[in-house]
């Protein structure tokens, strides 16, 4: 007599979607998101394409930073690489389909650049060469004016496929979450898959995995890749949604918000990703109503909103590794806990 929730196949076990109810609820999840961005107004939609876009980069920065425990403070110059090249392939006449794997392909060279001097690099060390490399992808932007118009800033086309342009936030929506949804699977994949958990074991013990026969050189290089990658298609929606992009928009404060997505919603999970990208989006467009509440009784707050803007992102930080080290997803999954051995909870 079969009873309880177990697997009896490998396959089975590595099922992306385990259950029934686990498939129902994404059906119902999309059918929801379809239709609130059908019916709210534009205001809404923008956020919901923001978080889409900030989901595919934190995916990126979690499999680099979180999976394979490479710490990176440069990720907003892989979105700027993908920003410019896309920008300026399309400009140039290329189609869009093309000029956006194009761009996060840019990404992935410099991605390389950054990662083989970088082998040698852990903890500190790294986060400083990547930190470097910001500045100097943030550098470049305002002197290269030929390419990137310098600080007055670039205007970009929008996306365009098939001759059917993705000009507002509804039509941008039903292009960037497919493709949204395409890097949430094959993150998924890849994590389960030889290189992901050989990522892994380099995150945990890399002299361990070693040892076991796993190449360190080729495994950081390909942890790499793929976070430029998909940092670099981040950064080609980004431009082609706003239309106007600039070396302002990719400047340190993007690194820290992107690591603040992978810290906040849980490091080494897809699942939190996509937490940490929905609640640093949500979050500061919260903040914009704080100043209102403020202005009357404390006015020298108001005029140091943006000091106190980086404080509470380093406040929220510091209180998610002491309360909840494992973020938004260890939280999510207590409360799943909690209800799947309830009444039996100790």
């Amino acid at each position: 007599m079969i009873s309880g929730d177990f697997k009896t196949s490998y396959r089975d076990d590595i099922a992306i979607f385990q259950t029934g109810f686990v498939k129902t609820c994404v059906v119902l999840f999309v059918i929801g998101l379809v239709g609130l961005v059908l019916v709210s107004d534009v205001y809404i939609v923008y956020i919901v394409n923001l978080c889409a876009i900030a989901t595919i980069g934190a995916l990126g920065l979690n499999i680099l930073t979180g999976f394979t425990g490479q710490i990176s403070v440069g990720h907003a110059g892989f979105l700027a690489i993908g920003a410019y090249a896309s920008a300026r392939l399309v400009e140039a006449g290329l189609p869009f389909l093309l000029a956006l794997p194009a761009a996060g392909l840019i990404a992935t060279l410099c991605g390389l650049l950054v990662g083989i001097p970088s082998l040698k690099l852990k903890g500190l060390y790294l986060a400083i060469t990547t930190f470097a490399f910001g500045f100097i992808v943030e550098y470049v932007a305002n002197i290269w004016v030929s390419l990137t118009n310098g600080t007055n800033g670039m205007i970009v086309l929008p996306a365009s496929i098939g001759g059917v342009p993705f000009e507002t936030d509804r039509q941008f929506f039903f292009l960037v979450f497919p493709m949204a949804a395409l890097a949430v699977l094959y993150a998924r994949n890849l994590a389960r898959s030889r290189p992901g958990r050989a990522w892994i074991a380099i995150r945990d013990r890399d002299i361990a995995a070693e040892s076991m026969g796993i190449g360190l050189c080729w495994y950081k290089l390909s942890a790499f890749a793929v976070s430029s990658f998909y940092g670099g298609i981040a950064g080609a929606l980004y431009a082609h949604y706003m239309q106007f992009i600039g070396p302002n928009h990719f400047e340190l404060n993007l690194s820290v918000q992107y690591l603040a997505m992978i810290i906040i919603g849980g490091l080494g999970s897809i699942l939190g990703s996509i937490f940490g990208a929905v609640f640093m989006t949500i979050l500061p467009e919260l903040l914009k109503y704080l100043p209102d509440l403020l202005r009357e009784n404390h006015p020298l707050l108001v005029e140091r909103f943006a000091d106190i803007n980086l404080m509470l992102y380093g406040l929220i930080i510091m209180l998610f590794v002491i309360v909840e080290p494992k973020g938004l997803y260890g939280i999510w999954r207590n409360i799943k806990s909690y209800w799947q051995m309830w009444p039996y909870t100790h």
